[in-house]
C-alpha cells in the first residue's frame, strides 16, 4: 500500500474529500506550517499523525524547506500532496519529488496562474472556470495536468459563488487524481504529458451558454 502525506496551511477541504473518499492507500501524515491550521485537529480525529514545521522559525526558504523535506521523509511518502498548502516551495524541494508531488490549482491551467483566480475569470469575462490538478515543477502553477473539471460561470456570479462551484468540483478531482497514482495507473510520456492507463473518453461538450434546441 502506497504512503500519502498531505501538506495543508488551513482546514484542508481537499484533505477531508481524500479521507472521504476511502483511498487505495495510506495516509502517513498531515503536515502544516500552521499550528493552528483546522486541518490538523481533523486528521487527528481520524487517527493520522500530524505534525508542523513552522515557516516563520527558519531564517530563509531554503531552510524551510529542508526541514519540511525532512519530516515529510521520515514518513516515507510514494506521493506528496498539497491541499491548500500557501507557501511557494523552492525548485530543489520541488525536485526532490519530481513526479510525486502533486498540487491543485483554482484555474483551468495555463490561464490564471498564481491567485485571485475566480476574480480574475470574472474580470476576464470567461463563460467556462475550474480546477486543475497536476505534478508540480519548478515553476509556479505549472507541470503536466492530470486531470481538469470545468464549471459554467454565470452573468451574476460572484466571487465567492463561482469559487464554491469551483471547490465542490476540486473535492471531486483530486481524490480521483490520487486514487490514479496510488493504483499506478498515472505515467508521464516521453512529450511530458501525463499518460493514463484505461483512459475513458468523455462524450460531448460543456457550452457556456447552452445553445437554443430546436431553434433555426
Amino acid at each position: 500500500m502506497k504512503n500519502i502525506v498531505i501538506l495543508i496551511s488551513g482546514r484542508g477541504s481537499n484533505m477531508e474529500a481524500m479521507l472521504a473518499a476511502k483511498l487505495p492507500g495510506r495516509i502517513s501524515a498531515v503536515i502544516s506550517n500552521k499550528a493552528d491550521a483546522r486541518g490538523l485537529e481533523t486528521a487527528r480525529a481520524h487517527g493520522i499523525t500530524t505534525a508542523v514545521v513552522a515557516h516563520a522559525g527558519h531564517a530563509s526558504r531554503d531552510l524551510f524547506d529542508a526541514a519540511l523535506a525532512a519530516e515529510i521523509d521520515r514518513h516515507a511518502p510514494d506521493l506528496v500532496v498539497l491541499a491548500g498548502f500557501m507557501r511557494i516551495l523552492g525548485e530543489n524541494f520541488v525536485r526532490r519529488y519530481a513526479g510525486r508531488l502533486m498540487n491543485i490549482h483554482p484555474s483551468l491551467l495555463p490561464a490564471f496562474p498564481g491567485l485571485h483566480t475566480h476574480r480574475r475569470a470574472l474580470e476576464a469575462g470567461c463563460r467556462v472556470h475550474g480546477c486543475t490538478v497536476h505534478f508540480v515543477t519548478p515553476a509556479l502553477d505549472n507541470g503536466p495536468v492530470i486531470i481538469q473539471a470545468a464549471v459554467p460561470v454565470y452573468p451574476d456570479d460572484s466571487e465567492d459563488a463561482l469559487a464554491a462551484r469551483v471547490l465542490a468540483q476540486e473535492h471531486i478531482a483530486y481524490p480521483q487524481a490520487v486514487r490514479w497514482f496510488v493504483e499506478g495507473r498515472l505515467c508521464l510520456g516521453a512529450d511530458g504529458r501525463v499518460q493514463l492507463d484505461g483512459e475513458r473518453r468523455t462524450a460531448g461538450a460543456l457550452l457556456v451558454p447552452e445553445p437554443d434546441s430546436g431553434r433555426t
